[in-house]
């Protein structure tokens, strides 16, 4: 099918392309809390030494270029990422292919569909696929459309682990880089990733304030007691109408986690009594998906499209893609431009776009129409799959699995 003026450049999608300078806020350092001790089975022990402490971490030196990350209030703002594009998109290219239709299935092809379908059936009897009579094809073809936006975004947070034994990181080794100045890996277009690595120069050494720096925390599983209720009879000390026998009636056992010493080793530290903290990067890479499916005219299910390919009709992929303003499906043409609209506003504030790409598809549909035994009965067959879809196959059973 010849398209007249099909491939001429579309217009400009949006004029200059304005930046809009906002940025989703960085989080401020939280250290981890240990949950306010619940009171236990016995009154707790006089260890006040042990107790974690619940008062966050002082604020930390300021770092060139993330010192909004170190404040308990004040939420740092990184700057949107430089622009790796012109200011306009590109071109729509001339499609390649401009036969666009796709003949109807034959009797032959509708009737193998239904013959694979039963047989792949517990239920379904093979006699209505073999034996039935074609009365009439009525092809529903129609389009998917899809916009794909593959975008990157940065953000940052102060992250305490405990101390290791390699060297520090250290700001006196030189000033941090700046977020988006931070070199990642490549990543594979197209595919949701997520990358976490520290900020250079930004790692320094502190006690671990959880146990004060000793190493040590009351034992969370028994409060500092050194004694666990009894799991087998729940602390009755009896289990039916006797003496249970695990805890020799008492209703209670000695605490496995601590072995009876009262403490445990301090989970922040890992038992140091020093932690370090450091800038965290997460880079998250996702592509953001638009897709839309015309109105088919049919009672066809259009969820079920989305478990088959179509026959690919055009392809444009580039950083920016102009919005589609000649296809012969005016439906489609006003998708294209809803969706670059819609994904521009969306992402391009708060990510950098990598790259754009948008298809189209063209969906094989047919109802098939046929008789078996006097029964007049329908099915689908759609994708390039040939897979069926069907309500009323006249020959089934119901199954008792034993």
């Amino acid at each position: 099918m010849d398209i007249p003026n099909y491939g001429q450049p579309a217009p400009p999608f949006q004029p200059g392309y304005p930046m809009n300078p906002a940025m989703p806020s960085c989080l401020p350092y939280q250290p981890a809390m240990n949950p306010a001790v619940a009171p236990g089975y016995y009154p707790s022990v006089n260890t006040n030494a042990l107790a974690p402490q619940v008062a966050p971490y002082p604020q930390f030196a300021g770092i060139p270029g993330y010192e909004g990350l170190a404040g308990d209030s004040n939420h740092g703002k990184f700057l949107p990422p430089p622009p790796a594009f012109g200011p306009e998109p590109g071109n729509v290219p001339t499609p390649t292919n401009r036969d666009w239709s796709i003949p109807s299935i034959s009797n032959e092809t509708a009737k193998h569909a239904l013959q694979d379908y039963a047989n792949a059936q517990c239920c379904y009897g093979s006699s209505p696929a073999e034996e039935m009579e074609i009365t009439q094809l009525i092809p529903f073809n129609t389009y998917r459309y899809r916009l794909e936006t593959f975008t990157e975004s940065r953000t940052c947070e102060w992250v305490t682990k405990p101390l290791s034994g390699d060297a520090l990181d250290s700001p006196e080794k030189g000033p941090a880089p700046p977020p988006w100045e931070i070199h990642v890996k490549t990543p594979t277009l197209f595919h949701d990733e997520t990358e976490k690595q520290p900020v250079p120069h930004t790692t320094s050494k502190k006690s671990c304030q959880e146990c004060n720096g000793k190493g040590k925390i009351i034992c969370q599983k028994c409060n500092g007691n050194s004694q666990v209720k009894c799991d087998d009879c729940n602390g009755s000390g009896k289990r039916l109408s006797e003496e249970c026998m695990s805890c020799s009636g008492t209703g209670t056992m000695g605490c496995k986690t601590c072995n009876q010493s009262n403490v445990q080793t301090c989970p922040g530290c890992n038992g140091k009594g020093q932690v370090m903290t450091f800038i965290e990067l997460t880079v998250a890479w996702k592509n953001n998906l638009y897709e839309f499916i015309p109105d088919h005219r049919s009672d066809f299910p259009t969820d079920l499209f989305k478990k088959v390919t179509g026959e690919k009709m055009y392809s444009d992929e580039q950083i920016l893609v102009p919005p589609i303003m000649n296809f012969p499906d005016v439906s489609i043409n006003q998708a294209s431009q809803t969706a670059v609209q819609q994904h521009y506003s969306q992402y391009m504030s708060t990510c950098r776009i990598l790259k754009q790409r948008q298809t189209i598809e063209l969906l094989p549909l047919t109802k098939v129409e046929y008789s078996w035994k006097g029964k007049n009965c329908r099915y689908f067959v759609y994708g390039r799959e040939n897979k069926v879809e069907t309500k009323d196959y006249p020959s089934t059973c119901c199954c008792v699995i034993l």
